[in-house]
């Protein structure tokens, strides 16, 4: 007797990202299969110990594509209706993480079929970069660099010169899984542009670079240059800091003469210096005036005089000769009348 049978053969799909896939599953019911029909697609893990997931179905003349979120919206049986023999399924606007092993199965009592399928899907190259590594001085070895940032592998990368003589130089070496171009003792005829293209089976990308050799740069007078710089800012720096300390030792000569100054100035009189000094001005003032100057000369009694000079001893107080003069008129003078004390008969002072 003859059963259900899976018709496709199929079992490896290769496709870019972005793109659409079709997965398929055709299949031939016997006579013996009466039972209804039930179509479904799981996607297997890498890892065994997970759980196979079930992604769409087909049942009792109802389709379910809502158990596997990653893919709502973006798969659909081929057929509307697999009961013609067609379970086939469309991926849409596959993405890097859609690669797996998917199965279909199919069930039509007393039939039941299954098939594996690996679907890999490849991310283009994109995000090229090209780059120089080295000096690019006479006689240097210089490295060209190529590197896609996205794209599945295997990568592969090829350079080739856009400008000049458009042939890589006979010293160069090329290695097309690194994306290195070696350029040995490089010559000023080596300058150009240089074109880098990453390619694998499902797209491209490009990138460019310039190469500008130029002679080696004159170390001598670089250092010597440096050398000048360095003695002119240390002679800079010397002769701030001489500044410094000139102005600072001026600045101490003006505190220490300030200083001596001051300490010659004498200190104050006292007061009783300064008494002795007003009595003896006035004593010799009177001592000066004829007798006929002291005509109208009237005695006031002296009521203060300094502590210093008469708080003597009895036996050193001066002798005073009695007498009575009468004061001048001072006023026409231009003099201030000063008091003179006398002494009485019992030696005191009036």
């Amino acid at each position: 007797s003859r059963s259900l049978v899976i018709t496709s053969g199929e079992k490896s799909f290769e496709t870019a990202q972005g793109e659409k896939v079709t997965l398929p599953c055709t299949f031939e019911a016997s006579e013996e299969d009466v039972g209804p029909l039930d179509v479904e697609w799981v996607l297997i893990p890498a890892d065994s110990q997970k759980e196979e997931q079930i992604i769409i179905m087909y049942d009792v003349d109802r389709i379910y594509d809502n158990y596997y979120p990653p893919l709502n919206g973006r798969m659909q049986f081929t057929k509307s209706d697999p009961r013609f023999g067609d379970g086939s399924l469309d991926i849409l606007n596959l993405k890097a993480a859609d690669t797996g092993t998917y199965q279909c199965r199919v069930k039509k009592a007393p039939g039941v079929q299954s098939q594996k399928i690996q679907l890999t899907v490849l991310v283009k190259p994109a995000r090229t970069k090209c780059s120089i590594e080295g000096s690019q001085e006479i006689g240097k070895d210089v490295t060209l660099k190529c590197t896609s940032q996205e794209g599945s592998p295997l990568l592969s990368y090829d350079w080739r010169r856009v400008s000049g003589t458009r042939e890589l130089p006979a010293t160069s070496m090329q290695n097309k899984n690194t994306g290195e171009l070696l350029l040995k003792n490089a010559s000023k005829e080596y300058s150009g542009t240089y074109h880098c293209v990453a390619s694998n089976r499902v797209g491209t990308d490009e990138c460019s670079v310039e190469l500008n050799v130029t002679p080696p740069i004159n170390t001598a007078g670089v250092i010597a240059g440096a050398i000048i710089g360095t003695l002119l800012g240390l002679s800079v720096l010397a002769f701030l800091v001489f500044c410094c300390c000139k102005k600072h030792r001026e600045k101490k000569y003006e505190k220490e003469v300030h200083h001596d100054i001051r300490e010659d100035v004498p200190p104050p009189k006292s007061r009783c210096s300064t008494a002795r000094s007003y009595i003896g001005s006035n004593r010799s003032s009177l001592g000066s005036m004829s007798p006929s100057n002291m005509e109208g000369y009237t005695k006031t009694p002296y009521s203060q005089v300094p502590s210093e000079d008469f708080e003597r001893s009895p036996g050193q107080n001066p002798t005073f000769a009695p007498s009575k003069v009468a004061a001048p008129n001072l006023s026409r003078m231009g003099a201030v009348p000063v008091m003179i004390p006398a002494q009485s008969k019992d030696g005191s002072i009036v």
